[in-house]
């Protein structure tokens, strides 16, 4: 009721009160049809809409109280709904079930920065690319008593509270599907920081995923991808709940599922991650919007889609900003794209960096490729990896090899 009582303080506000003998009548109709669960009838839509009194505006006072009791209607229905989901969910949720997911890593095969937001965020045109190289995230559901999840991780100074984006997407789940079950979780990053691979987005799609699967998927696909639209949990794990293929545009939350390129399934890629890390906020500070690539992120798309990645046109509009911040990172594509000798198909930055990647067999060999940049460059590592897509409902499956 208390959308109906908002409704009669808003008349009250405006001077529009109901005459003492309409009002209790008014209030038991309004209120049966919340207790009933049922939308307001026609017959008290017609009774707000009909009644008059002299000197006063009914008009107002009728729409006023139609939209505290639909308002209500809504909310009890929402909770009824939320209510059930929870008790199925709940049911499904076993004490000690427990999975193993691959979280994978992600590069930008093009991106293109088309404007800034009144909200201070740029507004991008990206094609997101899930890749064979990634974390592990090990999911178990805790006895209901829990009073909390429990994460470790391997790297010592990953933050295991409520700061990480593991537990924020869990926290989420929670709220949006009526879950009540607790988890405990082991994440074996393997993903660098700041490194314009979507680290912590990507685990926090997993445990999304995770935790939807171990309650007996109360949740669709798309009710997560949804529920993603949240900052909270960053801007790219939206993209990890697509098919591995994806043209992002917005912050990178609004997805559009884009097909296999045509790019076969063994062409390696290097992903290689100087020690030098970058902040996005400094990156994008160091901007020029005037100076950016004209190419039409449209145009980009239909180049991948028909060419794979059998063309010159590689754009990403953050480089040029990253290297003023981080000159050596200039340096370093320059050696892999064309000191080195090389022979890429294609060399560039991921994401706002610091990871470049190198499409490819290295001319030489890959041993050969992998001493060279490490004599001459401050190295964090250098993984091979390949393109990857899901299929369908089924999770990313976890490389069989090592890079």
């Amino acid at each position: 009721m208390a959308g109906l009582g908002d409704a009669f303080a808003i008349a009250a506000m405006r001077n529009d009160l109901l005459p003492s003998t309409h009002a209790p009548s008014m209030a038991r109709s309004a209120g049966q049809a919340l207790q009933h669960d049922a939308a307001p009838s026609a017959e008290l839509r017609g009774t707000l809409s009909s009644q008059d009194a002299p000197g006063k505006s009914w008009a107002g006072l009728a729409s006023a109280i139609f939209a505290g009791v639909t308002a209500g209607w809504a909310a009890t229905h929402s909770r009824t709904k939320r209510k059930a989901r929870a008790k199925v969910a709940s049911a499904a949720a076993k004490t000690g079930d427990k999975m193993s997911l691959f979280s994978p890593a992600k590069v930008n095969l093009f991106l293109r920065i088309v404007g800034r937001r009144p909200d201070g965020y740029h507004d991008l045109a990206s094609l997101f690319h899930t890749v064979s190289f990634g974390d592990t995230l090990d999911m178990e559901v805790l006895p209901t008593e829990a009073p909390k999840d429990e994460l470790t991780c391997n790297l010592p100074g990953v933050p295991t509270d409520e700061s990480n984006l593991v537990i924020r997407a869990l926290n989420l789940f929670r709220k949006m599907s009526g879950e009540t079950a607790r988890f405990r979780l082991n994440l074996q990053k393997s993903t660098p920081a700041q490194a314009g691979m979507g680290g912590g987005s990507s685990n926090a799609a997993a445990a999304l995923f995770g935790a939807n699967a171990l309650c007996g998927r109360p949740a669709t696909n798309q009710d997560l991808i949804k529920w993603t639209e949240d900052p909270v949990i960053g801007s790219d794990a939206t993209f990890f709940l697509s098919e591995g293929t994806a043209y992002c545009t917005g912050r990178g939350e609004v997805i559009t599922p884009v097909g296999a390129l045509p790019v076969p399934a063994n062409m390696p890629i290097f992903l290689v991650k100087p020690r030098v890390g970058l902040s996005t906020p400094k990156v994008f500070k160091a901007m020029d919007l005037e100076g950016l690539d004209k190419t039409p992120p449209e145009e980009l798309l239909r180049i991948f889609q028909e060419k794979g990645i059998d063309h010159e046109t590689w754009v990403n509009d953050l480089e040029t900003p990253a290297f003023k911040v981080a000159p050596e990172l200039g340096e370093l594509k320059q050696f892999l794209a064309k000191d080195g000798s090389f022979n890429f198909r294609a060399v560039l930055m991921s994401g706002s960096g610091s990871t470049i990647y190198a499409i490819g067999e290295p001319k030489g060999g890959e041993e050969a490729f992998k001493k060279a940049v490490k004599d001459k460059f401050n190295i964090e590592g250098i993984w091979r990896a390949n393109l990857v897509r899901r299929a369908g409902d089924e999770w990313y499956k976890a490389p069989t090899a090592s890079p």
